[in-house]
């Protein structure tokens, strides 16, 4: 087992001989620009600096209490922390409306086919589209135009509040804070947090609500929806993680991002015969693809295709001086990895006119030919394998097997594995809910989110990860916490030799990890229904489940967003990381208390991992002891 599971001193050591390359190449990397930084600023810490006007920036001191309009520290704090909520909201649910354009635009013969039709079909029927007598494409193109109106629509709340159990929706209808559609959620923060407008800090944390479900339930739950239908619902799938994964002898392609629609093309196009071909022809035995952050979760949960890493490994792939091509699209990208790319000859590709970073070489990706435009993309890569210096290259000696790809619907099929067919349906959540309520489980959790330089990277995941599983609480993990998880070997179905008596045996009779790897970020959602299918199986609310969500090292506007979604669905959730609020007492008695009396969770910052676990534990059973079980 020891030879299984990759030690964060491990990881380290990795690191540091890597930051050793960039220095002998004269670059520069996060901890060079984190070191320069020096102190962060007291009043951006806090939440408590105010530059939504001209007549500021204005900072709150005890001298100074309110700005020059009037706002408090509460809604100064207040403003801030609902304009992340927007931000995030925003970039989920933009990936998710490109994901419905791409939809509109599939057909037989083009670069973009259906390929879960039932999961279509099931859809269309969820929404009231005809099937009958119809093309499949005509039914898709329906199904997009839907999805589409989603974001717009005039009157009434999203169609996927539709799913929840009903004691959600109840509570939803009852605070006000049921989404309506989600480009109007997230105009309407922007506009209540303009000079002027709210100043009271709780109706803004509504709001922040509101707007968080609007992802969650809305842009994200599309967004995971069509890219199955679009790609395929993944399914669990053996690959390899960590730096390892790269090869000394092929074109190195690294993916980076999150956009599936052109991940899924660059995939098809460095198998394409020609391609690989015209790789040997340049010196090399084939196309090798890894990824990088969330687009490593799209294409390894669909293909197999090795992780390189998660959001702090995006430096340390170029600093190997293997890669060719860092492909990327939009999200969690470091604007200098031009610089960086400099220093060595790999090509760094912007894709995306939302991403365009200086520096970097831009070959905007076409969507209306969007294979032909990926087969350029790579050829640009293989062209730069003859560029590189060997004097430069070390691949790190590290990589470890990992299992990924478990959706609900595959998480189902391994639960019909240990149901009695004689006695109960197959293909319902039953065996899992037995396990938690028999106490062969003592809950689940969620570890979810990003890398932050605020603390050690990938150590509180992993540590949490562990701790947990040794207490028979089954872990689900999506983005950089799924990652982290797999660099560490814990995605290993053998990983359930860590794990307690109960999870341990749950995980050999089931045959799965200790740690379900459910996809990217986007892919929460599918969380979210996971917990809302036990939920209704159980006949009871969300809070009511010793359930708990994670995330030990989020850092950007996208996690304030799903934070906020997370405890509107009734999900205590835990941070390791402290929000932009402390600055103001009301806005962490709203957050650390008093939202639970609106939406029944909130939530808990802890940064050091071993008492976030032990408060994590105590949460969940103390929801046992409630429920009597």
């Amino acid at each position: 087992m020891e030879k299984t599971i990759l030690s964060i001193e491990q990881m380290e050591e990795i690191n540091s001989l890597l930051k050793q390359k960039a220095v002998e190449a004269g670059a520069e990397t996060w901890q060079d620009r984190k070191e320069a930084q020096k102190v962060s600023c007291k009043f951006g810490e806090e939440g408590v600096c105010c530059r939504i006007c001209s007549m500021g920036p204005c900072r709150i001191t005890p001298k100074a209490p309110r700005g020059i309009c009037g706002a408090t520290a509460d809604t100064i704090a207040a403003r801030n922390f609902a304009r992340m909520v927007a931000a995030g909201a925003a970039a989920h649910s933009d990936h998710a409306r490109d994901i419905a354009h791409v939809l509109h635009m599939s057909s037989e013969n083009g670069s973009y086919k259906v390929k879960d039709k039932d999961k279509l079909y099931r859809l269309a029927g969820e929404w009231g589209v005809s099937t009958e007598g119809k093309d499949l494409y005509d039914v898709a193109h329906e199904v997009a135009e839907v999805a589409l109106m989603e974001f717009g629509k005039p009157f009434g709340t999203l169609r996927f509040l539709d799913r929840a159990v009903d004691g959600r929706k109840e509570t939803w209808e009852k605070e006000k804070v049921a989404p309506r559609a989600i480009d109007r959620e997230i105009a309407t923060i922007m506009h209540s947090t303009h000079i002027g407008c709210t100043a009271e800090a709780e109706s803004l944390v509504r709001m922040g609500i509101r707007t968080g479900l609007s992802d969650g339930w809305g842009g994200s739950m599309i967004g995971t929806e069509l890219t199955d239908i679009l790609f395929g619902t993944p399914t669990p799938t053996q690959t390899e993680s960590n730096l390892g994964v790269l090869e000394e002898d092929m074109v190195n392609i690294v993916l980076h991002g999150h956009d599936p629609s052109l991940s899924e093309m660059i995939v098809l196009a460095s198998e394409d015969a020609e391609l690989v071909a015209y790789a040997k022809e340049k010196g090399a035995k084939g196309i090798n693809l890894a990824g990088l952050c969330c687009t490593a979760n799209e294409v390894t949960m669909r293909h197999g295709v090795k992780m390189a890493g998660n959001f702090l490994q995006q430096e340390n792939a170029v600093l190997t001086g293997a890669v060719e091509a860092v492909i990327v699209d939009v999200q969690c990208i470091f604007p200098a990895m031009a610089a960086l790319a400099d220093c060595f000859h790999t090509k760094f590709i912007t894709t995306s006119p939302k991403a365009k970073i200086p520096g970097a070489t831009h070959i905007e990706f076409d969507e209306h030919h969007a294979f032909d435009s990926a087969k350029g993309i790579v050829k640009e890569a293989i062209d730069n394998y003859e560029n590189r210096d060997r004097a430069k290259v070390y691949i790190p000696d590290s990589k470890q097997t990992a299992m990924a790809g478990y959706s609900i619907e595959a998480i189902i099929k391994q639960l019909d594995l240990v149901t009695n067919s004689h006695v109960d349906k197959t293909g319902t959540v039953k065996p899992l809910a037995d396990c938690i309520v028999s106490g062969v489980l003592r809950g689940a959790v969620g570890i979810v989110g990003c890398n932050n330089p605020k603390v050690r990277p990938d150590y509180s995941h992993i540590e949490i990860i562990k701790n947990m599983i040794a207490n028979d609480v089954i872990v689900v993990a999506t983005g950089c916490a799924a990652q982290a998880a797999a660099k560490a070997g814990l995605l290993d179905k053998e990983a359930r030799n860590l794990a307690g008596q109960g999870l341990r045996t749950v995980c050999e009779l089931v045959d799965i990890p200790p740690v379900l790897h459910m996809g990217s970020c986007v892919d929460i959602s599918r969380i979210l229904l996971l917990v809302n299918a036990v939920a209704k199986h159980l006949n009871m609310d969300i809070p009511k489940l010793p359930v708990v969500g994670i995330a030990p090292e989020w850092m950007s506007e996208k996690a304030v967003a799903i934070g906020n979604y997370v405890i509107g669905s009734g999900i205590d959730t835990f941070l390791g990381v402290y929000p932009q609020v402390t600055g103001s007492a009301e806005m962490v008695d709203l957050l650390t208390n008093r939202v639970e009396d609106i939406v029944g969770a909130k939530f808990t910052v802890e940064m050091d991992p071993a008492k976030l676990s032990e408060q994590v534990l105590e949460r969940i059973e103390a929801k046992r002891t409630a429920l009597g079980i």
